[in-house]
């Protein structure tokens, strides 16, 4: 009975990306909780337009992380649709890898919040961080356990599973390093990932990210993929062999009609 449920359990693509949305939706709208509208206080006492800027101003932290947090969730919930799209079904332990990847996004905001209270402490850059690095593992696991469990769907091409692997690679590459950089300075971090955030969002034509990119795309085909053309290969023998058998078994049959006539004459 156990084995029986477990292996239709979790089938459903809709309902996976259904519950998707909401988490992400829930996730995006409890960001901007965090930012509050600045009120007078024994510090500073807004009565002008200059106190309120000075006042606007002391919240660029809180902006900029809301910012960087805002991306992050809409790229990588980009990065989840185009892999839903591209899935004939699901099954058990893929819908228990996303609701992992859903676990992720639900503490984004909480990481945001603590990154925006700490700006400059190291500490909390990297709690961030490890929070994106998990988004983008989950992500990597799912499509590889799609392609291994045949999930995928036929009319994905190799190129197509490849450009998945390989722009995960490469956003976590680039999200390391500006992890790093907080060795440095906690500000640099920030800039270099929200940039990081803006080329994947706007897309714009850098040569060196470019020439990055296709190479882990080409060492992906090489390495992950590739069993996929000696399946196929595999596969089309079969077709072939079975066409054979059935033109021969054709050709054996008219033989023999044509026998039988020549007998009747």
């Amino acid at each position: 009975m156990r084995s029986h449920y477990n292996r239709i359990a979790g089938q459903n693509l809709e309902r996976l990306a259904a519950l998707s949305d909401g988490i992400f939706a829930v996730a995006m709208t409890l960001l901007v909780l965090d930012l509050r509208v600045p009120v007078s206080s024994a510090t500073m006492h807004i009565d002008n337009d200059w106190t309120l800027w000075l006042a606007l101003s002391a919240l660029s932290p809180r902006l900029l992380t809301y910012f960087m947090s805002f991306l992050t969730l809409g790229i990588f919930w980009v990065g989840q649709q185009t892999q839903l799209n591209h899935f004939s079904r699901s099954d058990r332990l893929l819908t228990w890898i996303h609701l992992a990847f859903l676990l992720a996004v639900s503490v984004i905001p909480f990481s945001t919040g603590l990154l925006a209270e700490y700006t400059s402490f190291r500490a909390a850059l990297l709690v961030y961080w490890f929070n994106i690095f998990l988004l983008g593992v989950t992500l990597f696991g799912s499509i590889r356990y799609a392609k291994r469990s045949g999930l995928v769907r036929d009319d994905t091409t190799l190129e197509m599973r490849s450009a998945h692997e390989s722009r995960i690679i490469t956003a976590q590459v680039l999200y390391a390093l500006g992890a790093f950089l907080c060795v440095i300075n906690t500000y640099w971090s920030i800039t270099l990932i929200v940039l990081v955030q803006l080329n994947f969002v706007l897309a714009p034509r850098i040569h060196l990210l470019e020439r990055f990119f296709r190479r882990v795309q080409t060492v992906g085909i090489r390495i992950g993929f590739n069993k996929a053309p000696s399946l196929a290969r595999d596969r089309e023998g079969a077709h072939g062999d079975e066409r054979r058998r059935v033109l021969s078994n054709a050709s054996d049959g008219h033989s023999a009609n044509e026998e039988a006539l020549e007998d009747q004459e």
